[in-house]
């Protein structure tokens, strides 16, 4: 497994860079944006570890050229405590993860472990399906609304097609991470909320009012075929 890391703090890159070629892990760092996006020209890596904060082109416009240009390698953000908003954008752009500096290396290495596992081949696939306007096809991984292509991050896809195997059950949000991004139920965040609120942006006629993912009060989302 190869992995790049764009980070403009040579001694955390560094610490990073260490840390993962200790488990086994190819390395690659690029000091800022414009080299970081050069590297990611020849598809050789499973995985980009992203600072938002840098000079010249930031972690967020790198990573909204990354996939404008169709590029679907898992990224995981490294963002700043307190930058609520900068989590939230990196995921809407389409970042996979993110962990708040100051980080723990066992944590940082779960994560990447979970995404890592989550984008090797394998999945289970069925049957295409539908709820409402929305047609997905596991096989492809495409999602059609009303006839017309949606685009989803890896994660929002696994999360979709999670809740539509459970034929309409509560799946609670530990039980989500676990599926979707191998976090036992130890782990808190709220990473599953920010892509609910992606999958109703993209797939409902109304986000405030959804038909179809739904929130369970005190017990998680379950998604309604029919309405």
């Amino acid at each position: 497994m190869t992995i790049l890391i764009v980070e403009d703090d040579a001694d955390l890159a560094f610490g990073l860079r260490n840390n993962l070629e200790i488990e086994g892990y190819q390395v690659e760092v690029a000091a800022d944006g414009p080299s970081g996006l050069a590297a990611l020209g020849d598809g050789r890596f499973e995985l980009v570890i992203l600072d938002l904060m840098m000079p010249g082109i930031d972690g967020l416009r790198l990573l909204r050229t990354m996939r404008d240009r169709g590029d679907r390698t898992p990224v995981l953000i490294l963002t700043a405590r307190g930058q609520e908003e900068d989590k939230v954008r990196g995921l809407k752009l389409g970042a996979d993860d993110y962990v708040t500096k100051p980080f723990g290396v066992l944590e940082l290495l779960a994560r990447i472990e979970a995404l890592l596992r989550r984008a090797r081949p394998g999945r289970p696939v069925g049957a295409p399906t539908r709820f409402g306007e929305t047609e997905v096809d596991p096989a492809t991984r495409q999602v059609r609304r009303g006839g017309m292509p949606v685009g989803l991050s890896p994660k929002e896809f696994d999360l979709l097609w999670a809740l539509l195997e459970a034929n309409g059950a509560v799946l609670s949000r530990p039980e989500l991470m676990q599926q979707v991004w191998g976090y036992q139920a130890t782990v808190l965040s709220r990473t599953v909320d920010t892509h609910i609120a992606e999958l109703r942006r993209k797939l409902e006629e109304d986000p405030a009012e959804p038909r179809h993912l739904l929130t369970v009060r005190k017990a998680g989302y379950r998604l309604a075929r029919y309405t």
